[in-house]
């Protein structure tokens, strides 16, 4: 046994490597998520003189953001004990944040009309399927952490569609109008691509569960844009903000009278 703790053989090493591997990228995705929100603060573009469902909303998703970067630092460092722990927070904390996401969607949406780079019915049908695509792809993960591989690249993928509201703090929206949402998507995808180039690289092989997770992510946008640019879609999104300050704005992405880069 000692000679095994002295000379990990290559599965150990290779396993070792590739939770170094997940320990980076979730610390490279936490960290645009957490520099897109403080850029937009420190800009006076954001300010915490919001209602009360922004700063429930603040708690529930950088809760989440800082479990899942604790999560891989925890794996990575062979803490497997803490991290199996930690691991059960999940099961509560994955529905809290579907019901927040729906709850701070709303309200944008009656407050603001939402993004303004954004059509509003595709924020609205599209944020919504991803919300549930989250839930169920992160679940899904956690019913399978005993297959660490699957586990890691579903939670990977799940993670970077939310690093979506921090890339968009950080590149210039307006700039990609009319398709600013497709763009940002395609950005967010750039996570799970660069870990299947990694799997391809070290294994010779891309793991089944990125292409699930990716086709997923696309077969659920490729729907959210049916429904949203339907009349239904668009029914429905006018019904969500009438009557609110948010049915005066354009349903259309638009540039706001005066906006400057």
């Amino acid at each position: 046994m000692a000679t095994l703790a002295e000379n990990p053989g290559p599965g150990r090493s290779a396993e070792q490597s590739e939770r170094a591997f997940f320990r980076t990228m979730a610390t490279i995705m936490c960290a645009i998520i957490v520099a897109g929100f403080s850029v937009n603060l420190a800009m006076g573009r954001s300010t915490f003189a919001v209602p009360i469902a922004y700063h429930i909303h603040a708690f529930v998703f950088f809760g989440w953001v800082a479990l899942y970067l604790a999560q891989n630092w925890l794996i990575a460092g062979n803490n497997i004990a803490l991290h199996r722990r930690l691991g059960m927070l999940a099961y509560g904390w994955v529905p809290l944040m579907v019901v927040m996401g729906f709850v701070i969607m709303i309200t944008v949406m009656k407050r603001t009309g939402g993004p303004f780079f954004f059509d509003q019915n595709e924020f609205l049908i599209s944020n919504t399927l991803l919300l549930v695509l989250f839930g169920g792809m992160t679940y899904t993960a956690l019913r399978v952490r005993r297959h660490s591989g699957w586990h890691r690249r579903l939670m990977l993928t799940a993670m970077s569609f939310l690093s979506g509201p921090g890339l968009g703090r950080l590149l210039p929206m307006p700039l990609m109008m009319p398709h600013a949402w497709r763009i940002m998507m395609v950005i967010t995808l750039i996570f799970p691509v660069v870990g299947m180039i990694r799997d391809k690289v070290k294994t010779g092989r891309v793991h089944p569960a990125w292409f699930w997770a990716v086709g997923a992510i696309v077969a659920g946008q490729i729907v959210a844009d049916l429904i949203a640019y339907s009349p239904w879609g668009v029914t429905l999104t006018e019904w969500v903000i009438a009557g609110t300050p948010g049915a005066e704005r354009p349903m259309e992405a638009f540039l706001p009278p005066g906006f400057s880069m």
